[in-house]
C-alpha cells in the first residue's frame, strides 16, 4: 500500500517502484561502517521506509524494542505494526508530509510489539530524496514514551485524588448541614478528582434500605438499581454497596466489566464506568453508609488511591457523627487545613491514647518531632505560597513512609510529630530515624518549576522512660530537637545515654555488616571427651568476630545486634559452611574427623527457608552430614513444640543429629519430651557447677541423666571447671563433658594439633 492515499500524489508516489527501493538499499550500502555502527548503538529506535511504507533498515534498538528479527522486519509493511486505530491517522499525516514537502515533522503513535503489548513512540521524521532531490522514502528516529506516560498518568491520578482530600477537608470545616456536606463532597469528586460519578449513602437501620444521601453524575435508573435493601432476599445476591456496609471493609474493582461482583455491568457500560471503590463510613465501629466513586480508567484505584480515599471517609464519618449528635466540632481544633494532618491538640490526645495502650501491652512507644531545615529562607525567597506546597507535598511524602495518617501530626510552622506506636528495639527506633534523616534529601520537591531538597533535625523520646504523659513526651522531644539543632547532630534523643546507646548500636551494625563483606567471622572449637576413655568425640564451634580494630569480639556483644537486624541469616548461613570446611578438610588431610555442633538461633529455625537451607549445606558431600549435628535451646523447642517436632524430623531426615542445648532451663514437659527427635541432652552449665556445692544440685543432675538415659539419649555436661565435677559426673555415668577442664574454645588450627589425630596407615 502506497505511503499516502491522496489523488495528487499518487500518481508521483507509485514510481517508486523496485529501482527506487533499490536506490536507497544501494545508498545504505554505500554508508561507511561507522555510520551504520552509529545508527545501531545509539538508544533510539530508527527506521527508514520506502515509498511503499516498507521496512528497509531498523536498527538495533527498534528490534530490542519490538521482539522482532532483522529478517522478519525488512520488507513488512510498517502500518500493520501502528495500533489499527490510529492506521488511518498516521497514513494521513505522513501523505500530508510528503504531499507539502515537510521536511522534518513529528508524530506521536502507538505501535504494537511482537507480543501484543502497545508502546507509545515520538518519532522524528524526514523524508528520503534521490540525487535528483526527488521523495524515495522516510527515516524516523524514535523516542520510548511508555514509561513516562505511564508514571505521568499516576501523578495524575494521586494528585486528583489528594485534590479531592484536600477539597473535603475544607468543606467539612465550614459546613454544618449532613446533606450540603455530601452534596458538595460528590460535586468535588467530580470536579477536583475527576471522577465518572460520585455518591454518598447511609443505612437506615431501622428500614434495613440503604438511601443516597447525595450524588453526582448518576442518572436515577442507576442509583435506585445500586441502592435498594441492605440485606438481599430469596437468594438475590447484596450489591457491592450493600456488602460494603454489612463487612465494614473497601471493596475495589477495577474492571467493572468482568468483575463478577457487579450486578450491573451493563449500566455502568454505558455509562462510561470501567472502575470503582466503595469505602465504609464508620462511626462508633459502625458502618453507618458508604462513599463510592467511579472512574473511566481501568485499574485505577491503586493502593496509593485506596490509602487516602480511606482518610476521607474516616474524616467524612467524624464530621457525619459531630452533625448527628447536633455539636458542631470545629475541625480547625482537630487537624491542620493545609497538611490535612491532625494538629498539636489532636496529636497529644491520639498520643495518650497510644500511650495508655503501650502500658497496657507492656511495651515501650517513640515520638519523633522532625524540623525542617532552611524552611523560612525558601518562605522568604519563593513567597508563602510556595512555602505552603512545600509544606503539604512533605506531609504526603511523611504519610507514604507512615501509611498511618492518625501517628502523624503538624505541631509548628515547619514541624512534624511522629508516633511509633509499639517499641520492643532501641535499635528499631535508631534504624528508623537514621533512614528517615537520609532519605529526606533525597526527596525531589517541585516548586515554581524547580527542584528542591531539603534536610531535617530530629529530636525523639521514648515512653516511658522519658515522660508519664504525652505533654511530657512530647515537651521533651522538643528539648532533645533544640539540643539536635544547636549541637548540629542529625537527631539526637531525650537522654544522652540513649544517645550514646542508640549511636553505640547503629556503629556496630555497620560494623557487623562490614565484617560479613569482609569475611571477618571466624569459629573456634572447644572439644567433647567421652568421661570413660578421656577421648574427643567431637567438638562444638564457638564463632567469634575477629574485629581488626579491637581484635577477637565476644559473642555476647554482638550476636543480640546480628539477630536484632536479621544478619544472623547470613552469619548463621556461613557458619555451617564453615564447619562442613572444616570437617571436610581434616578428611583430605588425614585426620580423624570429630562431628562438629553448631548453635541455631530462635530465628534460623522459625524461618520458613531453614530445612531447605539445610539440605543444601550438607548436599555438597557425601559426608556433610555426618559432620553436623544443630544445637538447639530447650527453651526455644517448647516454645512451640508440634512445629519444633515437625523441623527436627526434618532435620534428622538429612542424616543431622540434632542436640538440646542448656537443658534443664526451659521447664520441659515429660509428655512431650519422649516425642522430641534427638539425639542429645546437654545439662546446663548452671547444674553443673551447682552440683558440688548443695546436694539438691547433685540429684538434678543424676536426675537428667538417668532421663537420657532411659529416653536413649546421649547426655553431655557443660561448663565442666573442676576435677570434683568431672568425677562426680563420671559416678553419675554422664557420656560426655564439655569445659575449660578440657579446653578453651581454640583457633582451628590449635584445635586439630591438639585433639585430631591421623588416621592409621
Amino acid at each position: 500500500m502506497p505511503l499516502v492515499d491522496s489523488t495528487s500524489s499518487q500518481a508521483a508516489l507509485t514510481q517508486l517502484d523496485a529501482a527506487a527501493r533499490t536506490q536507497i538499499a544501494a545508498s545504505l550500502r554505500a554508508c561507511d561502517r561507522p555510520f551504520s555502527e552509529m545508527l545501531n548503538g545509539i538508544p533510539m529506535p530508527t527506521v527508514m521506509l520506502d515509498g511503499q511504507g516498507r521496512i528497509i533498515y531498523c536498527n538495533d534498538e527498534l528490534l530490542r524494542l519490538t521482539g522482532w528479527l532483522r529478517e522478519q522486519m525488512l520488507g513488512r509493511d510498517w502500518f500493520e505494526m501502528v495500533v489499527w486505530t490510529e492506521t488511518g491517522e498516521v497514513k494521513r499525516n505522513v501523505a500530508a508530509a510528503i504531499a507539502g514537502n515537510v521536511d522534518p515533522w513529528h508524530r506521536e503513535n502507538i505501535i504494537v510489539t511482537r507480543t501484543g503489548e502497545r508502546r507509545r513512540m515520538r518519532w522524528s521524521n524526514a523524508l528520503l530524496r534521490s540525487d535528483t532531490g526527488a521523495v524515495i522514502g522516510i527515516a524516523s528516529i524514535g523516542e520510548d514514551l511508555t514509561d513516562q506516560k505511564r508514571a505521568d498518568k499516576r501523578v495524575r491520578q494521586l494528585n486528583r485524588v489528594y485534590a479531592v482530600l484536600s477539597g473535603i477537608n475544607a468543606l467539612i470545616v465550614r459546613v454544618r448541614d449532613r446533606d450540603e456536606l455530601c452534596r458538595e463532597a460528590c460535586r468535588i469528586a467530580l470536579e477536583h478528582g475527576g471522577f465518572l460519578m460520585a455518591l454518598i449513602c447511609i443505612a437506615e437501620p431501622d428500614s434495613d434500605r440503604i438511601v443516597p444521601v447525595a450524588s453526582a453524575g448518576m442518572t436515577g435508573e442507576l442509583l435506585e438499581q445500586v441502592t435498594g435493601v441492605l440485606r438481599s432476599t430469596e437468594g438475590a445476591r447484596n450489591t457491592v454497596l450493600a456488602r460494603t456496609i454489612l463487612e465494614k471493609s473497601t471493596i475495589v474493582l477495577n474492571d467493572s466489566q468482568s468483575d463478577p461482583r457487579v450486578l450491573f455491568p451493563g449500566d455502568y457500560a454505558r455509562a462510561g464506568v470501567r472502575s470503582m471503590a466503595v469505602l465504609p463510613l464508620i462511626i462508633a465501629n459502625d458502618a453507618v453508609g458508604a462513599l463510592a466513586l467511579y472512574a473511566r480508567e481501568s485499574e485505577f484505584f491503586q493502593d496509593e488511591e485506596i490509602r487516602l480515599l480511606t482518610d476521607l471517609t474516616g474524616n467524612i464519618s467524624f464530621a457525619l457523627d459531630g452533625i448527628e449528635k447536633q455539636k458542631r466540632l470545629d475541625y480547625l481544633a482537630y487537624y491542620d487545613v493545609l497538611t490535612g494532618l491532625a494538629n498539636r491538640g489532636l496529636f497529644l490526645e491520639r498520643l495518650e491514647l497510644l500511650a495508655r495502650q503501650a502500658v497496657t501491652g507492656g511495651h515501650k512507644l517513640a515520638v519523633f518531632l522532625i524540623d525542617l531545615e532552611r524552611f523560612k529562607n525558601i518562605n522568604d525567597s519563593l513567597g508563602r505560597p510556595a512555602g505552603d506546597k512545600l509544606l503539604v507535598q512533605v506531609a504526603q511524602w511523611l504519610i507514604s513512609r507512615v501509611a498511618d495518617t492518625t501517628l502523624l501530626a503538624r505541631v509548628g510552622a515547619n514541624q512534624f510529630a511522629v508516633v511509633l506506636p509499639e517499641v520492643n528495639q532501641e535499635g528499631d527506633v535508631a534504624r528508623l530515624l537514621e533512614k528517615t534523616v537520609e532519605a529526606l534529601p533525597q526527596q525531589v520537591f517541585r516548586l515554581d518549576d524547580t527542584d528542591w531538597r531539603i534536610g531535617a533535625k530530629v529530636g525523639a523520646a521514648l515512653f516511658p522512660d522519658d515522660g508519664a504523659g504525652a505533654g511530657d513526651l512530647l515537651m521533651n522531644a522538643e528539648a532533645a530537637l533544640k539540643k539536635s539543632k544547636a549541637r548540629g547532630d542529625r537527631f539526637l534523643f531525650f537522654t544522652e545515654q540513649m544517645t550514646a546507646k542508640v549511636a553505640g548500636t547503629l556503629t556496630m551494625e555497620n560494623q557487623l555488616r562490614q565484617a560479613v563483606d569482609r569475611q571477618e567471622f571466624v569459629l573456634h572449637y572447644q572439644p567433647k571427651v567421652c568421661l570413660r576413655n578421656g577421648q574427643v568425640t567431637g567438638a562444638e564451634a564457638l564463632i567469634r568476630w575477629n574485629d581488626p580494630r579491637t581484635g577477637l569480639v565476644p559473642p555476647a556483644v554482638f550476636i543480640p545486634v546480628l539477630e536484632e537486624t536479621g544478619l544472623i541469616f547470613d552469619v548463621g548461613r556461613w557458619a555451617l559452611q564453615q564447619a562442613i570446611a572444616d570437617y571436610l578438610r581434616w578428611c583430605a588431610a588425614g585426620l580423624v574427623p570429630v562431628r562438629i555442633a553448631v548453635n541455631v538461633s530462635p530465628l534460623q529455625l522459625r524461618h520458613h527457608g531453614f530445612i531447605a537451607e539445610i539440605e543444601r549445606t550438607v548436599g555438597i558431600d557425601a559426608r556433610a552430614a555426618a559432620a553436623l549435628e544443630l544445637e538447639i535451646t530447650e527453651t526455644l523447642i517448647m516454645e512451640d513444640v508440634k512445629l519444633s517436632i515437625d523441623t527436627l524430623q526434618a532435620i534428622r531426615a538429612l542424616g543431622v543429629t540434632v542436640a538440646v542445648d542448656d537443658f534443664g532451663t526451659g521447664f520441659s514437659s515429660l509428655s512431650y519430651l519422649h516425642k522430641l527427635p534427638v539425639d542429645a541432652l546437654k545439662i546446663d552449665r548452671s547444674f553443673v557447677s551447682e552440683m558440688t556445692v548443695a546436694p539438691e544440685g547433685l540429684a538434678l543432675v543424676s536426675t537428667i541423666i538417668n532421663l537420657a538415659r532411659w529416653l536413649k539419649l546421649t547426655v553431655v555436661a557443660e561448663g565442666v571447671e573442676t576435677e570434683e565435677q568431672s568425677r562426680l559426673l563420671r559416678l553419675l555415668s554422664c557420656d560426655e563433658m564439655q569445659g575449660f577442664i578440657v579446653s578453651k574454645p581454640l583457633p582451628v588450627a590449635s584445635f586439630e594439633a591438639a585433639y585430631l589425630q591421623k588416621v592409621a596407615q
